[in-house]
């Protein structure tokens, strides 16, 4: 462990605004950096506080209004980034469609695994075969340090979250979300699933942090019918960074001691 305790976060959908608030902490002081890997540059947002220093990665590279897809990023660079960081500890933080009515949306859960049935493989071992244990994908650790500070913010907390990783840019249809619950799945995203498979190569503990920010396609209570709005979703994410912004701070707090 470094002499002082740091955290990379890949974040996305409503936590643009994570560095500002981060910065917000008295006596933070932040810089930005470009990290340059073999599929290409990331941007970097190092906060350091008392406790420790948060790497905030956005995980779509977003420039004003311009944001990169869900299927065109490049995870790859993203992972590598946060571990030439030397992170004692990778964060997911991931906006999903919820399946279950005990994680309505504006509620912060914790994954548990990922179902992952997409075709495309996400590995930094194309010229050498590679197989990365995934028997325990996320820090029993952090996940418990995590679900001690949710349950103080909200009262609760569901961990062992399965979350179900698709491709995107669409949303999900009812039918494709009820073949994923009938696999076992909970949630749905679009990103923790290359994530996990990558940090899983780096050996860097992981943990992935859920944000339930619209129900999932046809489990709206009393409007099955009901649309998903993108924009909608942005804003019901943004209410959570606070209490996600919390969570980051328990963490440097417990790995510093």
């Amino acid at each position: 462990m470094s002499a002082m305790a740091r955290i990379a976060v890949l974040c996305g959908t409503g936590m643009s605004a994570l560095t500002s608030l981060m910065s917000s902490v008295p006596e933070a002081a932040s810089e930005s950096v470009t990290v340059e890997s073999a599929w290409g540059e990331v941007p970097v947002t190092i906060t350091s506080v008392s406790s420790g220093e948060v790497v905030v990665i956005d995980r779509h590279h977003s420039e004003g209004a311009k944001r990169t897809p869900p299927h065109e990023i490049e995870h790859r660079a993203n992972v590598h980034a946060a571990a030439s960081c030397l992170p004692d500890l990778v964060v997911s933080i991931n906006s999903v469609g919820t399946m279950r009515e005990d994680l309505r949306p504006g509620t912060i859960g914790v994954a548990g695994d990922v179902l992952d049935l997409a075709e495309r493989p996400w590995t930094f071992h194309d010229d050498d075969a590679t197989h990365a244990d995934r028997s325990s994908p996320f820090d029993s650790h952090a996940v418990s340090v995590c679900c001690t500070e949710l349950v103080n913010r909200q009262g609760g907390v569901l961990s062992g979250l399965i979350v179900a990783q698709c491709v995107g840019p669409q949303f999900e249809s009812p039918s494709e979300v009820d073949a994923l619950e009938s696999m076992g799945a909970d949630v749905v995203g679009m990103t923790l699933g290359p994530e996990a498979r990558l940090v899983a190569e780096t050996g860097l503990p992981h943990l992935a942090i859920v944000c339930s920010s619209n129900w999932a396609a046809g489990r709206t209570p009393g409007s099955p019918d009901a649309p998903i709005d993108h924009e909608a979703i942005d804003a019901m994410s943004g209410t959570m960074r606070e209490c996600v912004g919390d969570c980051l701070m328990a963490l440097l707090v417990e790995m510093g001691d």
